[in-house]
């Protein structure tokens, strides 16, 4: 078999996730000669990605549990992966990782490939609900022949919990692309056109997040510790670009703001695919997250020599030297977030120390061109066995 014919399956369940975080990688793997196919639910983006010469096919999986949709899936996935006969399946986050796992090897696909952007479970995970999660990491790891972790933190949680005994693991990191965040890129012109394209008045001292609209993202600690920052800096204002996902319980209705009294210094943008231009407009850049992977927020607002304040929990730790590219605060704790927020607003120098630093450390870690160089010649390493 010679590589232009080897036929390669990405599967995820969300529309972003192919979208901001896996496109790269389907545009590297198809421009390297590979036959890219990618599998994920609705129809959102569909032209763009095709437009790229990777095929697109819809079937649709539910982040939520649900016994009779979960094996509509599973029958759905195996019948494809029959049909298809591709030569590798590659899986992303964790209820893809399980059905697009068993799918593929019920169908004798020869190399099954999963990626951990970031387990549902740590170490303050109830005992229960850990067990469980980690019972179904098992499950899809018996169907793994290799597992790439994009963090340190989750790569030695599965050696301890044997989580893919028997696959080949390997800590493979995560990237941006440098040159699209870059301040350099953006004159103060252009983030003046664009403030008021967005409504947002001079004089402004804005502070961002980019985050899905759900509670685990940390936006009701944000907002309440909001309310304590606008008390000492009314010009403060809060840029909030996210979608919303109103698949997950734990949605944010963004009229929630009224009880804490701040609406008129939040702006909420939604979706946005001019993200980088949306940094541009940012002073100081927030991400109190109770659970990451391994924050591409972070690094994108590093990259763009943002001072970053985020929880200190896996994959934002990761992302953030403490007190110098940022500062780590406890999560779940609105107070601590609120002081750190107001220690940079009344400390310019030290805020833009942060930013500097966080640009240099973006440059020489977070290069999505030495991601891509490690992570290609993985995938040459295994994919070389089925040529």
């Amino acid at each position: 078999m010679t590589k232009d014919k080897t036929k390669i399956c990405f599967v995820a369940s969300a529309d972003i996730t192919v979208k901001f975080l896996l496109l790269s990688q389907l545009k590297l793997l198809k421009n390297n000669g590979y036959d890219v196919y990618v599998i994920y639910s609705g129809s959102k983006w569909k032209e763009e990605i095709e437009a790229e010469g990777i095929k697109v096919k819809n079937i649709r999986i539910t982040r939520k549990i649900s016994p009779f949709l979960d094996l509509v899936s599973l029958l759905k996935l195996f019948l494809y992966f029959k049909k298809e006969k591709f030569n590798a399946v590659f899986t992303f986050t964790p209820k893809p990782g399980l059905l697009g796992q068993i799918a593929a090897k019920m169908a004798g696909t020869p190399i099954i490939c999963n990626t951990i952007f970031g387990f549902y479970f740590s170490k303050t995970t109830p005992f229960l609900k850990r067990r469980f999660y980690i019972i179904i990491e098992k499950i899809a790891g018996l169907c793994s022949d290799i597992i790439f972790f994009r963090n340190q933190e989750d790569f030695k949680t599965a050696e301890k919990e044997k989580i893919g005994k028997a696959a080949l693991k390997i800590y493979i990191g995560d990237g941006i692309d440098i040159l699209r965040f870059d301040p350099k890129r953006f004159s103060e012109g252009f983030r003046e056109k664009k403030k008021k394209e967005l409504g947002i008045s001079p004089g402004k001292i804005v502070i961002g997040v980019v985050a899905r609209l759900v509670k685990e993202k940390g936006y009701l600690e944000l907002f309440e510790a909001f309310k304590k920052v606008v008390e000492k800096f009314p010009e403060a204002l809060l840029l909030v670009a996210g979608s919303a996902d109103l698949e997950k319980k734990d949605s944010i209705d963004i009229n929630i703001i009224k009880n804490f009294g701040i609406e008129n210094n939040v702006i909420f943008l939604g979706e946005r695919t001019d993200i980088d231009e949306i940094y541009s407009l940012m002073d100081i850049f927030v991400l109190p997250s109770w659970r990451e992977g391994f924050s591409h927020s972070i690094m994108e607002a590093s990259a763009m020599s943002l001072p970053v304040i985020a929880t200190d929990i896996r994959g934002c730790r990761g992302a953030v030297d403490d007190q110098k590219t940022g500062i780590l605060v406890p999560p779940k704790n609105y107070q601590k977030l609120a002081e750190a927020i107001m220690y940079l607003l009344s400390d310019a120098e030290k805020a833009k120390e942060m930013g500097k630093n966080g640009r240099k450390k973006a440059e020489k870690e977070f290069d999505e061109r030495l991601f891509f160089d490690k992570m290609e010649k993985e995938y040459k390493n295994f994919i070389g066995k089925i040529l």
